[in-house]
């Protein structure tokens, strides 16, 4: 690990240098916007857990969120249109107040166990779509509140606000284009919120900002292309991909508390 991080350590007051680590970066990135421009989320769940094996979580995790500013803001100005702007109002206002909740979280509860919770749950919910042939649609926004707050104390805890947010998409019944441009529109700014407290905490350095140059080409092209092949998707097919994902997800949570609990 200390042979991995130290290319980036060294070079804080200098231009990064192109090293297996930064084409790995790269190409890790490239993937991982590939997904989140396509779908509207998994980004974070893919890059920054292949990450930790080269970069340490204080350069990886910074780095993760500047490119979701980058390509929430490229969605959001190409899709505004489609956001949904009530429900993305109050996912990111009850996602605020619910970060505090999600620190006491983080200091009372074993991370293994809500992990393992939470994955199972995830994976549980889409596992029933495939075998039930759907749930009940939510006719309105009147739920958003608690999908909201529960993202935002996963996100606060343990920086998993995603899975609740697609599983409220889900349930509306969103077009793709709808779920992948309202999902932009909690992601900015949230995350712009969440790259000043790294800001605050003295984690953006020049190391971070210098992977996000080296890695914003590649991200760049990524996002238009998962924008192409967005907008190619049929709602079922697209339903499938999303549940496919939820599933791949929860299992990934359940497997990681499974490694922390016995290693």
């Amino acid at each position: 690990m200390a042979s991995a991080s130290s290319p980036a350590r060294s070079c804080d007051n200098s231009i990064l240098p192109w090293t297996a680590t930064t084409w790995l970066v790269v190409g890790v990135f490239g993937v991982a916007t590939l997904v989140r421009a396509t779908f509207g989320f998994g980004e974070a769940l893919i890059a920054v857990p292949l990450l930790a094996f080269v970069l340490p979580v204080e350069i990886a995790a910074p780095v993760a969120v500047l490119i979701s500013i980058t390509v929430a803001a490229i969605v959001v100005a190409q899709d505004w249109r489609r956001v949904h702007l009530r429900a993305a109002g109050w996912l990111v206002l009850s996602s605020v107040l619910g970060i505090p909740l999600g620190l006491l979280l983080l200091r009372s509860v074993p991370e293994a166990g809500v992990k393992a919770a939470l994955g199972a749950v995830v994976a549980g919910f889409s596992a029933c779509y495939f075998l039930n042939g759907g749930w009940p649609a939510l006719e309105d926004d009147r739920l958003a509140w608690t999908f909201g707050l529960l993202a935002g104390v996963l996100g606060g805890a343990y920086g998993l606000n995603g899975p609740p947010l697609v599983v409220y998409g889900t349930l509306r019944r969103w077009s793709p284009g709808r779920f992948r441009a309202t999902l932009q529109g909690y992601f900015l700014p949230v995350s712009v919120m969440g790259m000043i407290g790294y800001w605050v905490a003295g984690l953006w350095t020049s190391t971070v900002s210098g992977y996000y140059l080296r890695a914003l080409p590649i991200v760049l092209v990524a996002t238009v292309l998962g924008g192409w092949a967005s907008r190619r998707l049929e709602s079922d097919r697209f339903l499938v991909f999303v549940h496919a994902g939820l599933i791949a997800i929860g299992v990934a949570l359940v497997a990681q508390a499974v490694v922390a609990a016995w290693f």
